[in-house]
C-alpha cells in the first residue's frame, strides 16, 4: 500500500455544530490513505483538535475517533440539565431551534442588559470543568506525530494569537473558545483572550508557513452564501453571526490568492513560497437551515445528527478529489466570495485560486 497523502486541517468553530466536524474527522481518521499532520482550530475547532491529538497520542487513530465520541457524549451529558432546550413544538416539528424556548430567549435578554461580569461575578464557567474532565493536556503537548494550533483574539490588542501543541492547557482552549457576552474574557500570561472566531475561523497562515504538506483542507462549518435576505430579528441576528464568524477566512483566502497571483505573474521563485493546495469539506444545503440558536442545542440526537452529516460529506469529498491531493485545489476563490467583490473595478481581472495554482 502506498503512503498516506498528509493533509492540514483547518477547524471552524461554530458551538454544538461542531458536532458536524466531529463526523468529517471521524471519517478521515478511517481512511488509511489520509493522514493528518497538522490542524489549526478555532473555538469548538480548537477542541475537536485537542480531543483529537490526545486520542492519537494514547492509541493512534482508534484513540482518537474513541476520544472525539467520548467528548462529544459528555458535551451531551453535560446539557441534560440546561435551560437551553427545544420546546414540545419543536420536537414534534423535527426542529433542532432553540429560536422558541423559554431559556434561550431569556438568556439572550439578560445578556443584552447584563455582562457576563455582572451574571456571573464568581466567573464560574462549566466548560473548563469538561474540558478538564474530557481531555488529557499531557497527552496534547506530547502528541509529537501531529502539529496543533488554537487561535483565540487578544481583548487588549484585538489581534490574532495562535496557541501552539507543545505549550496547549484548558484554559488556552477556553480562550479560543469565549463568547464575550456569556464568559468574562479567558487569561493567559496576563492577556485577557475572546473567541478566536473573530479575527481567524480558521486562521490559515499556521499551516501555510508549516512545510509538511501542501494541501490545507479547511472544515467550514458556517455557511456564506443565503439566497433570501433576513427579515426577522433571529434571522437577521443568525446573518450577523455568519458573516462575522467567516469574514477572517475570506480575507485570508483573498491574501493566499493574491500572493500565488504575484508568484506566477512575477515568476517567482516557488521554493521560497509554499505552493499551497486549498480544499473545503462542507455540507452547506444542510447547515444553512439551522439557526444560529442551534448552536447552543446539545441533546445526543441533535449531535448525532450533526455527526453523521459531516461523515456523509467527508466521504463524499474523498471519492470526489483523493486524487487532487498533492495535485491542485478543488477550492475556488469565487466559492467563497464572487468577482463583483474584488478585482473587477478599475480594469483588474478577478483571482481565481484554481488558475494560479493550475
Amino acid at each position: 500500500m502506498a503512503d498516506p497523502k498528509t493533509i492540514e486541517l483547518a477547524l471552524q468553530g461554530g458551538g454544538a455544530h461542531g458536532a458536524y466536524t466531529w463526523g468529517v474527522l471521524d471519517r478521515l481518521l478511517q481512511d488509511d490513505r489520509i493522514w493528518i499532520g497538522a490542524i489549526c482550530g478555532t473555538s469548538a475547532g480548537a477542541m475537536n483538535a485537542a480531543v483529537l491529538a490526545d486520542g492519537l497520542d494514547r492509541e493512534g487513530r482508534p484513540g482518537a475517533i474513541k476520544a472525539l465520541e467520548r467528548f462529544w457524549s459528555g458535551v451531551s451529558r453535560a446539557a441534560r440539565f440546561s435551560p437551553f432546550q427545544r420546546t414540545l413544538i419543536d420536537h414534534l416539528l423535527g426542529r433542532w431551534t432553540l429560536d422558541t424556548s423559554p431559556g434561550y430567549i431569556w438568556s439572550e435578554l439578560l445578556t443584552r442588559l447584563f455582562s457576563p461580569y455582572d451574571l456571573n461575578p464568581l466567573n464560574l464557567n462549566p466548560l473548563r470543568d469538561l474540558l478538564s474532565e474530557l481531555i488529557d493536556f499531557d497527552h496534547v503537548r506530547h502528541a509529537e506525530g501531529i502539529r496543533l494550533f488554537v487561535a483565540a483574539t487578544n481583548v487588549r490588542t484585538g489581534k490574532l494569537k495562535i496557541f501552539c501543541r507543545e505549550e496547549m492547557t484548558v484554559d488556552m482552549v477556553l480562550a479560543s473558545a469565549c463568547l464575550p457576552f456569556i464568559y468574562q474574557a479567558v487569561e493567559v500570561d496576563g492577556e485577557a483572550y475572546w473567541d478566536g472566531g473573530y479575527m481567524g475561523n480558521p486562521a490559515l497562515f499556521p499551516l501555510v508557513e508549516y512545510e509538511h504538506s501542501r494541501d490545507i483542507v479547511i472544515v467550514q462549518i458556517n455557511p456564506i452564501y443565503r439566497d433570501n435576505i433576513p427579515k426577522r430579528s433571529a434571522e437577521i441576528f443568525n446573518r450577523l453571526n455568519e458573516i462575522t464568524f467567516n469574514a477572517s477566512l475570506i480575507k485570508e483566502l483573498r491574501s493566499i490568492a493574491y500572493l500565488k497571483r504575484i508568484i506566477n505573474a512575477e515568476g517567482l521563485d516557488q521554493e521560497r513560497f509554499k505552493d499551497v493546495f486549498l480544499h473545503r469539506i462542507s455540507a452547506e444545503d444542510e447547515l444553512r437551515p439551522l439557526s444560529v440558536s442551534s448552536k447552543l442545542n446539545a441533546e445526543w440526537a441533535f449531535l448525532r445528527h450533526l455527526h453523521d452529516v459531516g461523515y456523509r460529506a467527508a466521504s463524499s469529498w474523498l471519492d470526489e478529489h483523493y486524487d487532487d491531493l498533492g495535485v491542485r485545489s478543488t477550492l475556488a476563490v469565487q466559492e467563497v466570495y464572487s468577482e463583483e467583490d474584488y478585482g473587477t473595478r478599475g480594469g483588474a481581472a478577478p483571482v481565481r485560486l484554481v488558475a494560479a495554482v493550475g
